[in-house]
């Protein structure tokens, strides 16, 4: 007898402007059981927002190009897509310096993989 599972993967959106630190959180995601979708600002953030409206948590860095940053961004989920769950992350900036939504987290940089994960399964039950 096959099982399968009907519950779909959650489905996680990176938002990281430096392409190996936004390729090794693909890989903890997926590794993780997690679906995962890229982005390497806001702009294209939202434009995956829009495409799919299955993007159950978004993990952001912060800083980021071109004036919309991660705390901006975040704001701007929370408003437009309130149930989506957030983590954000820095290296510049420490958990008293972050503005978060409801359904938010912070981690600095580096962060403990094991941590997010689990803060995205906790998000994902």
């Amino acid at each position: 007898m096959t099982c399968t599972n009907s519950r779909p993967r959650p489905l996680v959106l990176i938002v990281e402007d430096e392409p190996i630190l936004r390729m090794n959180a693909v890989d903890m995601v997926e590794e993780a059981g997690f679906g995962a979708l890229e982005a390497a600002d806001a702009t294209e953030a939202v434009q995956m927002l829009e495409a799919h409206l299955d993007i159950t948590i978004v993990f952001s860095d912060i800083q980021m190009p071109r004036g919309v940053d991660g705390m901006k961004l975040a704001a701007l989920i929370r408003d437009r897509w309130p149930p989506i769950n957030i983590i954000l992350t820095s290296g510049h900036f420490d958990g008293s310096h972050v503005d978060l939504p409801a359904h938010g987290m912070f981690f600095a940089k580096p962060y403990d993989e094991r941590q997010v994960v689990a803060a995205m399964r906790r998000f994902a039950a």
